[in-house]
C-alpha cells in the first residue's frame, strides 16, 4: 500500500491531525550540496560512496559557518554500483546563500571532492559571490532556481514514498532544474522540498503544487499554501513571516524581512515601509504523533502565529 495516507507514516499523522506547517524549515543562510550517485544511508554526508572522513569534516564545518551541507543526485533509481564515483569533471556541485538582497546561486562540477575543502564557508554565508568562486573556480553563477527534493528513505519512509514521484515530475517537467537530496528537514511534511538560491522550504506537496511551487520562484514568487518557512529566518520568524503574507495576501518573496523578536512575538516589515507585531507561541502538540516513521508518538512543541497586528507609526 502507497500514497499520501498509508496508515503508519509520519505524514499520515502529520496530515491527519492538521499540524501548522508554517515555521519548520531547516534553518541556515548558506547551502552546498555535492552530486553523489548510488544508495545513501540515514545520514547521508558520512553514510554513502562519498568518503566519510570528507563528508563528516565538510559537514561539521558548514555548520559552523551556518551552511547546511547535503547529497544530490540525478531523479530515479540508484542501485548500488560499488564506490559510485562519476567520471572526473562530473561530478556536480552547488552554493547558495539566502539573504535576501545578497541571494546568490552558483554551480559547477568538480573533479574530486576534496576540492570542497578549498570553499570559504564564511563567504558563502555572506553572499561574497567572488570570494567563494576565487576559492573554487570552477564555481559560477547559475540564472535561474534549482529544487531540492528529499527522497532519502533510509532517513525516513515518507520521503522515499512520497518524494520520488514528485522529483520524478518535476524533472519531466523542468529538466536540469530538480535533484533529489537528502535530509531537509521536517519528514512528516513529506513531500518537502527546498527551493536555492532563495532558501524556501515547501511541504506536502503534489506534482501540481510542486510544479506551481516552482513557476512562482521563477516570478520571485512564493506560493504560501505549502510554504514551510525561509531557511534564513529562525522559525518563529518564519512561522510570523508566514502569518503575514497570509493576512495581507503578500506572495512576492523578497518583500518582507524579519526584523526582530522577543520571546512574545516578532517583528515584520515590509519593503514599502509597513510593519506587523506577530504573536508566536509555543504549545504541545496534541495527542501525542511520532516525529518520524519508526519512532514512538511523544508530545512534541508546534509553533502557532496568533494576532498580525499593524505597527501605528508615530505621527510627526
Amino acid at each position: 500500500m502507497s500514497g499520501l495516507n498509508r496508515p503508519g507514516l509520519c505524514s499520515t499523522w502529520c496530515r491527519e491531525l492538521e499540524e501548522p506547517i508554517a515555521g519548520t524549515a531547516v534553518v541556515a543562510t548558506g547551502w552546498l550540496v555535492v552530486e553523489q550517485p548510488g544508495p545513501w544511508g540515514a545520514k547521508a554526508p558520512t553514510q554513502s560512496h562519498l568518503d566519510p572522513a570528507l563528508g563528516a569534516h565538510i559537514d561539521h564545518a558548514a555548520k559552523k559557518a551556518d551552511v547546511r551541507f547535503g547529497l544530490i543526485r540525478t531523479p530515479g533509481r540508484h542501485a548500488d554500483l560499488g564506490d559510485d564515483k562519476p567520471p572526473a569533471g562530473s561530478r556536480q556541485v552547488f552554493a547558495a546563500c539566502t539573504i535576501p538582497g545578497r541571494t546568490m546561486l552558483l554551480g559547477g562540477r568538480i573533479n574530486s571532492p576534496d576540492e570542497l575543502l578549498n570553499i570559504d564557508l564564511d563567504a558563502l554565508a555572506r553572499g561574497d559571490a567572488d570570494a567563494v568562486m576565487a576559492a573554487l573556480p570552477s564555481l559560477k553563477p547559475v540564472d535561474g532556481p534549482i529544487i531540492l527534493v528529499c527522497t532519502n528513505g533510509k532517513r525516513d519512509e515518507c520521503c522515499a514514498i512520497l518524494g520520488r514521484p514528485i522529483a520524478q515530475a518535476l524533472c519531466e517537467a523542468v529538466p536540469g532544474r530538480v535533484w533529489e537530496s537528502n535530509h531537509l528537514g521536517g519528514h512528516r511534511f513529506a513531500p518537502t522540498a527546498t527551493i536555492l538560491p532563495e532558501g524556501s522550504s515547501h511541504g506536502q506537496l503534489t506534482a501540481e503544487s510542486a510544479l506551481e511551487m516552482y513557476a512562482a520562484a521563477v516570478r520571485g514568487q512564493t506560493v504560501v499554501e505549502t510554504l514551510r518557512g525561509r531557511g534564513c529566518w529562525s522559525k518563529r520568524g518564519q512561522t510570523a513571516e508566514i502569518a503575514v503574507r497570509r493576512a495581507i495576501g503578500e506572495a512576492r518573496l523578497d518583500v518582507l524581512t524579519v526584523v526582530d523578536e522577543d520571546p512574545e512575538s516578532v517583528l515584520v516589515q515590509h519593503r514599502d515601509g509597513r510593519a506587523w507585531t506577530v504573536a508566536v507561541s509555543t504549545e504541545p502538540a496534541d495527542p501525542p504523533r511520532p516525529e518520524s516513521c519508526g519512532k514512538e508518538p511523544f508530545n512534541m512543541s508546534i509553533l502557532r502565529a496568533g494576532r498580525v497586528v499593524p505597527v501605528v507609526k508615530d505621527q510627526p
